[in-house]
């Protein structure tokens, strides 16, 4: 049974082809189900996020790799010219090296980024409720989410800010230590936005209020961080409680002038606001930062924060490699042992129907009264005999032939030590 990875990513193909390929996931099982129903993977998976769309299965014949495209193909109505381009396929311990790579983020548009564990662990989910799940894959799995789970504790890959939205709530952190004491007023609705409310929510931040041009959309987003949403028009009226502000709208006119920012500083008692403008062209007045107890920083200012997040980031992708390197070891280790599982299981059967002979023969020579003593000493003479037979003549028989790789093979597999008399 062998192992691979196929798909394209935001590495490999433009979006309009990734949206092309991508799975919804109302349809997600009933692809798995189709892909596995036509014998081509007898386990499948599949990995779909806007930056990627991956396929992870075992398959039983050399070919049906190829023919897995072909039905990834057929499945979204592409030419083969159109989808080929754009393909990868890592088999064996490329692919299990793929997708722990992919789990930890070091393959991600954002070096380290956490949200593609929990898409991969979706993607299993899906799989196992379908029923393609089975022994390789459920290992492969578990195995990853281990790994992933091991990088984020001994090295720095998720910690240190590389985005605009990361910088903004990291900055918000060093001047407010007490987290769930404060609120922070987000103004605007679009990713940067969600980005930051996203990160302020698992930093445990007190109150969110989310402000935009159109308030069903603040709301929408609100709901998932349980926030409070507000127009623009109302900020001035929320503005002093706020003791963090993130704007990021695309307005080509200031959102907050210096007034309304100083009206709430007074009215805040000059207890201290950490403004951070995101956006191009400004939404906050620059004459804001003249202001007592008013910290404002801009998408300049988060530069070098992010760049020194993003050479932390790199010298743990460093570690994290190490670390992929070493656990793909073992996990093919752990694969290539489950290909003499039924050997095992043979040998283990045959010792056992010996085993049952001699006792047999050891219960009727109980029976018959013979000594106890003398039954335990056949039976072990005999069964000794039984099973050292077959090995001992097939040694010999190597040995005759002057197969002495298959002797040394012998002595590793019994582990016979040799005699100095050998040497």
């Amino acid at each position: 049974m062998a192992l691979i990875a196929l798909g394209i990513n935001h590495k490999t193909a433009p979006v309009n082809i990734r949206e092309r390929v991508a799975f919804s996931p109302e349809k997600l099982e009933e692809a798995l189900r189709e892909l596995t129903a036509l014998g081509y993977a007898s386990e499948a998976a599949i990995v779909s996020t806007c930056n990627r769309t991956e396929l992870v299965c075992t398959t039983a014949a050399e070919d049906d790799g190829r023919k897995i495209i072909d039905w990834f193909q057929h499945y979204h109505k592409l030419k083969r010219e159109e989808l080929e381009p754009f393909l990868y396929m890592h088999p064996e311990g490329q692919a299990v090296q793929h997708l722990l790579r992919v789990a930890c983020g070091l393959d991600s548009l954002i070096l380290g980024e956490p949200q593609i564990l929990g898409q991969i662990k979706t993607a299993y989910r899906a799989a196992v409720q379908a029923g393609t799940v089975g022994t390789l894959l459920g290992k492969l799995f578990q195995y990853t989410f281990s790994v992933a789970k091991q990088i984020r504790s001994d090295t720095a890959i998720g910690s240190s800010p590389v985005s605009v939205a990361f910088a903004a709530v990291s900055l918000a952190k060093q001047i407010f230590s007490d987290f769930p004491q404060h609120t922070a007023l987000l103004i605007g609705a679009g990713e940067t936005i969600e980005l930051a409310a996203r990160h302020l929510h698992e930093n445990g931040i007190g109150r969110m209020i989310i402000a935009n041009r159109t308030v069903e959309k603040a709301h929408a987003l609100a709901k998932e961080f349980n926030a409070f949403a507000i127009s623009l028009t109302e900020i001035g009226s929320h503005l002093a409680e706020a003791d963090i502000v993130i704007s990021s709208t695309g307005s080509t006119l200031p959102i907050l002038g210096k007034g309304a920012v100083e009206r709430a500083v007074k009215a805040r008692r000059h207890r201290p606001i950490l403004m951070v403008d995101i956006a191009v062209p400004r939404d906050i007045e620059p004459e804001c930062s003249q202001l007592d107890d008013v910290y404002l920083y801009t998408v300049d200012d988060l530069q070098e924060i992010i760049q020194e997040g993003l050479k932390s980031r790199q010298e743990a992708a460093k570690q994290a490699e190490e670390i992929i390197e070493s656990q793909v070891s073992h996990f093919m280790g752990w694969l290539r042992s489950l290909q003499v599982v039924d050997t095992i299981r043979a040998y283990r059967e045959q010792a056992e129907s010996l085993r049952d002979a001699e006792l047999e023969k050891a219960r009727r020579m109980l029976a018959r009264g013979e000594s106890p003593e003398e039954v335990m000493q056949w039976l072990a003479r005999g069964l000794t005999n039984k099973l050292i037979h077959a090995p001992s003549a097939q040694m010999r028989q190597a040995g005759y032939d002057g197969r002495y790789d298959l002797v040394d093979a012998a002595q590793e597999l019994f582990d016979i030590k040799k005699s100095d008399a050998d040497e």
